[in-house]
């Protein structure tokens, strides 16, 4: 049995909701950040030594990294889904997977520590501010005329960038973006999103 050491509020909901559209069965492991310092508490150092989350087990096999995990849920349980065949779809989806968090979280996370700094971090502000601008005009440009990332339908691509949006928009930067804004709209839509929103507890970002 798949098993998904799900953190509250974190990248982990992705990994509910690509779960939710495959229709896979999973089993669900709760864990909670401390209230205080709002870290993961340290039971996920018994999953993986670096005791973050998503990390996922099946069977013998653990594996962690968020475009990881949906890469490995895609080919083992997709059947064919979510993924697209051999070819320069399927290259802009690779693409995608390792660009969500190699690269466009990067300006984001610093934003929001930076963020917590006060005065001591406004020297940091208009270098973050013009490489959010800079990650998030690409992803606009990219969803122009489209509905999804790559092709006609859903996939993985979809399922990892969906965290980037949501923390932009909590950073009150998405507006700025209509075919972000609108994509993330359309994902938070979805049956299976809903689903997931409602197995995974306390995840404000996708409300």
């Amino acid at each position: 049995m798949l098993v998904v050491h799900h953190l509250n509020e974190s990248r982990s909901q992705r990994i509910l909701w690509l779960l939710e559209e495959l229709g896979a069965p999973y089993e669900l492991k709760v864990h909670y950040r401390d209230a205080q310092t709002r870290l993961a508490p340290p039971e996920l150092k018994a999953v993986h030594p670096l005791g973050k989350s998503p990390v996922i087990t099946d069977g013998g096999q653990t594996v962690h990294e968020t475009g990881a995990i949906v890469d490995y849920i895609i080919r083992h349980y997709g059947n064919g889904r979510l993924a697209p065949k051999p070819g320069p779809d399927f290259e802009a989806y690779t693409q995608w997977l390792h660009y969500a968090e190699g690269s466009a979280m990067l300006p984001l996370m610093l934003n929001m520590y930076v963020g917590r700094l006060k005065e001591a971090g406004a020297p940091l502000h208009p270098r973050i501010a013009s490489e959010s601008a800079n990650h998030l005009g690409f992803i606009e440009g990219a969803l122009k005329g489209r509905q999804f990332f790559v092709g006609d339908d859903l996939t993985g691509a979809d399922i990892v960038m969906s965290f980037v949006a949501e923390v932009a928009r909590a950073q009150k930067k998405l507006e700025t973006y209509p075919a972000f804004n609108a994509w993330l709209d359309r994902m938070h839509a979805r049956p299976a999103w809903q689903a997931a929103l409602a197995k995974g507890p306390d995840y404000a970002l996708g409300r």
